[in-house]
């Protein structure tokens, strides 16, 4: 049975139950987690536990951008959260309605042709249950098990999250104990070794691409990665269940259980700093603020960055790295071509580009721009036209996807009249108040940039047929110099 790290295992008392307007809101137990520094600890071990689901570990394979743009897919989970658990009903129920548009379109069949489905409910159900159970595991690590009372509100919480998709609240049990009856099961029987599981633990933190804000100084990141991506790896791999540890193989690496606590113990004690150096969206909005923002903030962080530059350079003149010998295969356009597959197009990273990584750009657009119906619908639907367009243009194998080979062997013919299509499409809703034109406000709530530094010229306004121009420049891979590459192929 999972130890829960409770103080006092007496009886449910009804009358300790939390009134339902402190299930939400800066009074819950959610939100004093959430800018605890222990909770990214905590969140990457409930991501780990989801991947090893196999209808979970399947979705995100064949649909995820974690792997090619993990730091969009943090950023976007974190705001989602926040929405979800904030005070505002309305808003609550928006994004709740948005997610579901988003799962009913996630749905498929994995490696072994057993079938997923992102609105099953004892799917989303085992969603919630790792991020109540890492929550609970996270202050247990660090020394400081929730009591009784806390530990109800704070499952109160995810239950309520849970009903606010419209699922019933059968789907997570009623009760504690026989919530850690159902979480033993899930673990011992249904969790498995999977693609996404392995990609997390072995692969995303070696890989991890730099965010905006250390984007051009590879040299100090790698040097970073280098030393943390391991430790990430081995603290999560030892805070995870025994049982599944051994049934999956995970490998027991000598000290890991030490070197776990003591990190959970670390990340505990930072929470006494003062609270606004440790508010999760600030440290986030930093990650990706970028030196042509507008943003008071985007000045001191471009000096920073200068700094590190001569660090980063200092670090290559002590420890360069090898100079590869043999021929390098560079073949101009071709060679183009490929980087911006790689970087824009297969927004999965499966080296492929299919149906999954279109859809992932309108995600990403209309997540950005907060799109609501029949708005996001029109950019799906505009995509998917676009798919069948390139589908029927480059899949010379007929396989259903197109390689990166058949990609640059037909450059630079993708300027087709979907592309158009989409490009009118996303130029429409980024037009808020539909004047025809898109204003400084509405510029920065696509890109998240400044206006006038990123637009040519000096008008006032960025009018439909500049829009439309640049954005079939850089989707055909004919100029990456706009605002469109930080929002398609940035981390």
């Amino acid at each position: 049975m999972t130890d829960t790290g409770t103080s006092n295992s007496g009886p449910h008392d009804d009358a300790t139950r939390p009134a339902p307007e402190s299930l939400f809101g800066p009074d819950s137990q959610f939100h004093r987690f959430f800018n605890d520094p222990r909770w990214a600890l905590a969140m990457v071990r409930a991501t780990v536990l989801e991947a090893a689901h196999p209808q979970i570990g399947a979705a995100l394979i064949d649909n995820s951008t974690f792997v090619a743009h993990p730091w969009r897919r943090l950023r976007n989970t974190l705001v989602s959260l926040q929405r979800m658990f904030g005070a505002d009903e309305e808003t609550r129920q928006r994004e709740a309605a948005r997610l579901n548009r988003l799962h009913g379109r996630l749905s498929g069949t994995d490696a072994r042709s057993r079938p997923y489905d992102a609105m099953d409910p004892e799917v989303r159900a085992w969603v919630v249950a790792t991020l109540f159970e890492s929550s609970v595991t996270m202050c247990r690590l660090s020394g400081q098990p929730l009591d009784r009372t806390t530990m109800e509100q704070l499952y109160a919480e995810f239950q309520a999250f849970l009903a606010a998709f419209g699922d019933r609240a059968g789907h997570l049990p009623p009760t504690l104990p026989e919530f850690w009856q159902y979480y033993d099961r899930v673990v011992e029987e249904e969790l498995e070794n999977t693609e996404a599981l392995r990609i997390i633990l072995y692969k995303l933190f070696d890989h991890l691409p730099a965010p905006p804000l250390l984007d051009g100084l590879p040299t100090v990141w790698a040097a970073g990665r280098a030393l943390a991506g391991p430790v990430i790896g081995t603290i999560t791999v030892a805070s995870l269940p025994e049982p599944f540890r051994r049934r999956a193989g995970l490998p027991e690496i000598p000290g890991a259980q030490a070197l776990m606590q003591s990190a959970y113990m670390a990340a505990g004690l930072a929470r006494f700093l003062p609270d606004h150096w440790l508010r999760t969206d600030q440290l986030t909005s930093l990650l990706y603020l970028s030196p042509d923002s507008d943003d008071p903030k985007a000045a001191s962080l471009t000096a920073l960055r200068g700094r590190m530059k001569r660090a980063g350079a200092l670090f290559r003149l002590v420890t360069p790295f090898p100079v590869q010998h043999g021929p390098v295969d560079v073949s101009g356009a071709q060679s183009k071509a490929g980087e911006f597959f790689a970087e824009v197009l297969d927004q999965t990273g499966d080296g492929y580009l299919d149906w999954p990584d279109l859809a992932a750009m309108a995600r990403e657009l209309s997540s950005r721009l907060d799109l609501d119906e029949p708005e996001e619908t029109k950019l799906y639907n505009a995509y998917a036209e676009w798919w069948r367009e390139l589908q029927t243009a480059l899949d010379t194998d007929g396989d259903g996807r197109v390689s990166r080979e058949e990609y640059a062997s037909a450059v630079p013919s993708l300027a087709g009249p979907a592309l158009i299509r989409v490009a009118e499409v996303l130029f429409t809703v980024t037009d808020a108040d539909g004047n025809g034109s898109i204003d400084a406000t509405e510029y920065r709530a696509l890109f998240r940039t400044g206006f006038h530094r990123t637009v040519t010229g000096t008008a006032a306004t960025y009018s439909r047929a500049a829009f439309v121009k640049d954005f079939l420049s850089f989707m055909s891979g004919r100029q990456r110099s706009t605002a469109f590459d930080p929002l398609l192929a940035g981390a």
